[in-house]
């Protein structure tokens, strides 16, 4: 059961990303998901009760230090929520390589985008138009996926699940 709770965190920080790069949105659920869904993946894991506790302290932090960027509206809430969430399943263990991953994926992200802007084509679908006009943000859920994705190894419930696949 540990591979199945495990397969939601990546498909849900998938889903979030193409969903904010059609949509320049992430919907509440993905991050509700994400949250609740960690209980079942750590127990079958088999994390001791402590140890998910502090995962759900770390998360906590992460929401209010995220909550504060919001407000000085360095990114959008949905983000401030997928990265709480994500960060609920990569631990503190994993957040270096989380936040590395995060930030490389943003400034790549930043930069395609600036150079698409600069292009002279019409955009016929709405999803493109929006990524190409100057007056948007990016789909920093991108950004945000490919850096959990990445430091997903390092999480001690993501790691066990992939022992159980490999054995």
């Amino acid at each position: 059961m540990t591979i199945v709770f495990c397969m939601v965190f990546p498909v849900l920080l998938l889903f979030a990303a193409w969903h904010d790069v059609s949509t320049m949105t992430i919907p509440n659920w993905v991050s509700i998901l994400l949250a609740v869904m960690f209980v079942p993946a750590a127990l079958s894991a088999g994390l001791p009760l402590e140890q998910i506790g502090a995962h759900f302290v770390f998360a906590a932090i992460v929401l209010l230090v995220c909550a504060a960027l919001f407000y000085l509206n360095v990114f959008g809430g949905g983000d401030a929520k997928v990265i709480a969430a994500a960060s609920l399943w990569t631990g503190l263990g994993a957040t270096g390589t989380f936040v590395i991953g995060m930030a490389l994926s943003g400034g790549a992200l930043a930069g395609f985008l600036i150079l698409m802007r600069r292009m002279t084509f019409e955009a016929r679908q709405p999803w493109l138009a929006r990524l190409k006009s100057p007056d948007e943000g990016a789909p920093y859920a991108v950004a945000i996926a490919i850096g959990a994705l990445f430091a997903a190894p390092g999480s001690p419930v993501i790691a066990a699940g992939m022992a159980r696949v490999l054995a």
